[in-house]
């Protein structure tokens, strides 16, 4: 038997030929369809806009993002924009259509979230606008605590099960400055990358100084001391979660509590309910309520609530300029994106265009 593993098909000569257009059209589709796959299973990239993470991600840095190290998340929203975040800012228009919702489903992954990750996330607190899950805004922070966790913030000392959590290498900070009253070089600021966050007198200030460039400023003649900044226990920071007058915290000093955990039940009482009842009724749907001296869910008189989901608590590194954890509360686990793994560019748009490659941070793993 002769085989001819390249023999044509009947007629396929006769077959007319592609014209440019249609090879065109072919090709942009192959693209589109294989960067869907690719940014939906694989890798997403995504861009650094705030100084949240600095100093170990900076404004300006381009990440890719690995969605298979903890599973790649299925599409909820299926009909979207591809490439587009969810709304157009300019004019508030929504790129996907939420006329269809699928289930949470996620594909098995290399591992778990895990303490010290750099996790991109969608934004816990759009669920109040009403945008599905994967349509809302996407967020990066480092996790500090995993479910089941109790989390302790005790003068800026960050203890996760009574174990105090090492900080990011390249992590920020504020700290109180005294000067000798002589003016401070801003091109000098610049240079070193530090931030006036506030002036308390003529010598006082509080700034964000980077790890990097520490030595150096306190080294200037006009510098006369340098200490960490740290709100004391006694003042009380009302914007941040929960939202509750029970709860006298602060970002410096905050807690204990305990990151909700998939079958984890508790008693329903005022201090949960301040807890945890906004992600009980944000993110797993269920309605909880008091009603005199009753607690009610979905409705009906109970005295505790079983955790459908895990959860996860996130904080920026530059720990006194960040929206983070501290300010909304817990991330659940359907709106985690995927880790972060390498900065692939870096520009800095506050310098001319010659030195606004940052040519020392290209394809850095991120720690």
């Amino acid at each position: 038997m002769k085989l001819q593993f390249f023999k044509k098909r009947n007629g396929t000569e006769n077959r007319p030929k592609k014209s440019k257009l249609r090879e065109w059209l072919d090709a942009v589709l192959f693209a589109v369809i294989a960067s869907t796959i690719i940014r939906g299973l694989l890798f997403s990239a995504y861009a650094i806009p705030s100084a949240s993470m600095e100093g170990t991600l900076l404004t300006g840095d381009y990440l890719f993002v690995s969605k298979f190290a903890y599973g790649a998340r299925m599409p909820i929203t299926p009909i979207s924009v591809p490439f587009l975040e969810s709304t157009v800012t300019k004019y508030n228009l929504k790129t996907y259509w939420d006329g269809i919702k699928l289930p949470y489903y996620r594909l098995p992954g290399l591992s778990d979230v895990k303490q010290g990750d750099v996790v991109v996330f969608n934004y816990p607190p759009d669920a109040e606008k009403g945008r599905p899950v994967d349509m809302r805004t996407h967020y990066i922070k480092r996790c500090i605590a995993t479910p089941g966790d109790l989390l302790l913030i005790n003068n800026s000392n960050v203890f996760v099960n009574k174990k105090l959590v090492a900080t990011a290498p390249k992590a920020q900070t504020s700290y109180l400055v005294k000067t000798d009253g002589n003016s401070l070089n801003p091109e000098l600021l610049h240079e070193l990358h530090i931030e006036i966050r506030g002036q308390f007198s003529m010598t006082d200030y509080e700034m964000i100084i980077p790890a990097d460039s520490f030595a150096d400023f306190k080294s200037r003649p006009n510098i006369k001391s340098i200490n960490p900044f740290i709100l004391p226990k006694e003042i009380v920071d009302e914007s941040l979660y929960p939202h509750n007058a029970l709860f006298k915290w602060n970002i410096d000093n905050y807690g204990p509590l305990t990151v909700p955990k998939e079958g984890w039940t508790i008693p329903l009482n005022d201090s949960t309910l301040a807890l945890y009842g906004p992600a009980i009724k944000n993110y797993e749907l269920t309605p909880v309520a008091k009603n005199g001296n009753a607690f009610f869910v979905n409705g009906k008189k109970a005295g505790s609530y079983t955790f459908k989901m895990n959860y996860y608590w996130m904080m920026g590194d530059n720990r006194h300029n960040s929206e983070d954890s501290r300010s909304w509360g817990f991330v659940p686990e359907d709106h985690i994106v995927g880790k972060a793994m390498i900065t692939w560019m870096s520009s800095d748009s506050t310098e001319t265009a010659l030195k606004r490659i940052r040519w020392n941070r290209i394809l850095r793993d991120i720690k």
